[in-house]
């Protein structure tokens, strides 16, 4: 028993002295998206939805919550994050040229009408991110609008 309560303390030890470490925070400006916005023009409303439910992954922007604080837990939000950013990231949007960014807008349209995004872990703590149908239809209309513009200036040049 008394080995137990060691290991114990130990671990408790080791957990604080944890708390004083974290990764890098994403914690650039929301401004970031502007060109996003600015090029594939979404209705208020769906733009109301990319940045309650998509930008604090897909963003250099992130809104953290209360517990991002914790050790453990804010290695794995910053890999989260991190991996959200390479499959879409709307900061880096004037980055990308013409066909990755309708390659882009599909797969963001494909991945919402089949309700893999906004992810299930994600919307445990982030309520307002559980999207309606309403709402997917929305984001998925706006999306085959942008994406079949893209294609058209594709087949322009």
């Amino acid at each position: 028993m008394k080995i137990i309560k060691k290991i114990l303390v130990v671990l408790l030890v080791v957990f604080i002295i944890m708390q004083f470490f974290g990764p890098d925070r994403n914690e650039g400006k929301l401004s970031t998206v502007d060109a996003f916005i600015a090029e594939t023009n979404p209705p208020s409303k769906v733009q109301n939805i990319l940045e309650t439910t998509c930008f604090d992954c897909h963003s250099d922007f992130t809104r953290y919550p209360w517990y991002d604080k914790i050790t453990p837990v804010n290695y794995w939000l910053a890999e989260h994050i991190e991996d959200g950013k390479k499959h879409f990231n709307a900061s880096a949007w004037s980055d990308y040229d013409l066909k990755k960014k309708e390659h882009k807008i599909h797969e963001l349209v494909e991945e919402v009408e089949e309700k893999k995004m906004p992810l299930e872990s994600y919307t445990y703590t982030h309520g307002d991110a559980n999207l309606t149908d309403e709402q997917i239809a929305a984001v998925v209309a706006w999306g085959k609008q942008v994406r079949a513009k893209y294609q058209e200036q594709l087949k322009a040049q």
